[in-house]
């Protein structure tokens, strides 16, 4: 400090912060050795707040507003100072001054993605950034946790700390929530509420309050990204057949429209080719006439022609035709519980339900006792 500074500091017994800066949280008031007047104007401009520090201990914090500095309105620092009478000459204390108002379109995002379980893609990375806006809800706790001695802090200087809480609680908030990937932009007002209540109390440790949290957007990583537009195209698309009778036809009609010239001759030559081998595909499917009947089921199989197995002890046998199969039962190697199957059938079915064999089994003797 020169000469003429330190002289203007004497004569001077004004003591506030016009802050011309947009960055700018606590500022401390130049003095030289720090003397201040007794009887000095304090000065304190709205989303202000001046906090006196005297030997490295807060003493004195003042809101806006003028103020002069007596005794009367120091009681901490007249504690601390040991001033049990008053005191008429300059005293020693730094004054800082704290912006309390609300610091804005602070940012914050994953600088890795975060790995979570969906329960439809399965393993997903995602990224994610937001906004959020903090104050200095505490100007005396803001010092001593953060700023410390010096004379100008910027809020950069705590908003790398601040994004880093962020997204760890949001990496947990994200997992603890299991909201599918496709649902998660329905979500971002619950998750920001959510969020915003449960990092407040940890920036409430550096005497600052988080006014507003904000998710802006959640991003899957680029490969799932294209997989779910070609999912979504197809989805658009819709029925495969369909589409390509609709791309025939569009296609013919334009070569309709544009017969003239060697060049559109042997587009409309290409086209044709394309089309005619499309169309036949299209055509030599079967089409259903509307308001058709239903189809009737497939002939049954001529008794001849049918061959059976049977199932006994746990084994399988055959296959028989139907002579043999008469003639097991006639011996009585197969009864009406002995289980059969022939094709057409769903599942295996007792001897006696086949229609076929039912006079048979009628006439054959029962199985021999054991």
């Amino acid at each position: 400090m020169t000469l003429w500074e330190k002289a203007k500091a004497e004569l001077v017994d004004i003591i506030e912060w016009t802050d011309d800066s947009t960055d700018t949280m606590v500022w401390r008031f130049p003095r030289f050795e720090n003397e201040i007047k007794y009887g000095a104007q304090l000065i304190v401009r709205q989303s202000q707040a001046a906090v006196f520090v005297n030997a490295g201990e807060i003493a004195d914090v003042f809101t806006s507003g003028q103020h002069q500095l007596t005794t009367k309105n120091l009681p901490l620092l007249t504690t601390l100072a040991s001033w049990k009478y008053g005191f008429q000459s300059p005293f020693k204390a730094e004054v800082y001054f704290v912006n309390t108002r609300n610091f804005t379109n602070l940012k914050w995002g994953t600088k890795n993605p975060v790995i979570l379980r969906d329960p439809e893609f399965g393993p997903v990375r995602l990224r994610s950034f937001g906004t959020f806006v903090a104050r200095v809800s505490d100007p005396a706790k803001f010092i001593k946790e953060l700023v410390g001695t010096e004379g100008r802090f910027i809020v950069e200087e705590v908003a790398e700390q601040l994004k880093n809480l962020i997204v760890t609680r949001f990496s947990d908030m994200l997992g603890e929530s299991k909201i599918p990937v496709l649902d998660l932009a329905a979500s971002y007002n619950e998750l920001s509420a959510y969020l915003t209540g449960k990092i407040a109390p940890e920036f409430l440790e550096y005497g600052l309050e988080v006014t507003k949290l904000l998710v802006e957007n959640i991003t899957l990583p680029p490969e799932v990204e294209e997989a779910l537009d070609k999912k979504s195209s197809m989805g658009i698309i819709g029925n495969l057949d369909n589409f390509v009778r609709f791309q025939s036809a569009n296609a013919m009609e334009a070569a309709a429209k544009n017969p003239g010239g060697e060049a559109s001759a042997g587009v409309g030559m290409g086209i044709g080719f394309a089309m005619a081998n499309q169309m036949g595909k299209v055509m030599a499917a079967p089409q259903e006439p509307l308001h058709a009947a239903p189809s009737p089921p497939p002939l049954p199989l001529e008794e001849a022609d049918c061959k059976y197995y049977v199932g006994k002890n746990g084994k399988q046998a055959g296959p028989f035709d139907k002579d043999a199969i008469i003639a097991y039962m006639r011996k009585g190697a197969i009864t009406k519980e002995t289980l059969m199957w022939k094709q057409g059938m769903e599942g295996w079915t007792m001897a006696g339900h086949f229609n076929e064999f039912e006079a048979v089994l009628k006439t054959a003797p029962p199985p021999l006792p054991k």
